[in-house]
């Protein structure tokens, strides 16, 4: 767990390697409900994902990562996303 609870930790997979590594203020994405943000200290989290990942750094910066498919996992300010599944 990160000791600076204003950022998240965020690993996006692909399969055939890593294809972000590092800290976010935020993460949003798109469920079957409807669009959604993970943000510092967010509850447990599982969810298939669909469309884009974008990834909002603390300077306000974003980083958009398109997909068909994919799962975010958030376990203690520590994000999963593994796409193409």
């Amino acid at each position: 767990m990160l000791n600076n609870k204003s950022q998240i930790s965020v690993t996006i997979h692909k399969r055939d390697g890593i294809l972000y590594q590092g800290e976010a203020y935020a993460v949003s994405s798109t469920n079957e409900v409807g669009p959604f943000d993970v943000l510092p200290m967010h509850a447990n989290f599982v969810t298939t994902i669909r469309e884009k990942v974008i990834v909002t750094l603390e300077n306000g910066k974003k980083n958009e990562f398109g997909l068909d498919t994919g799962i975010l996992f958030v376990k203690e300010d520590l994000i999963e996303v593994f796409l193409g599944i």
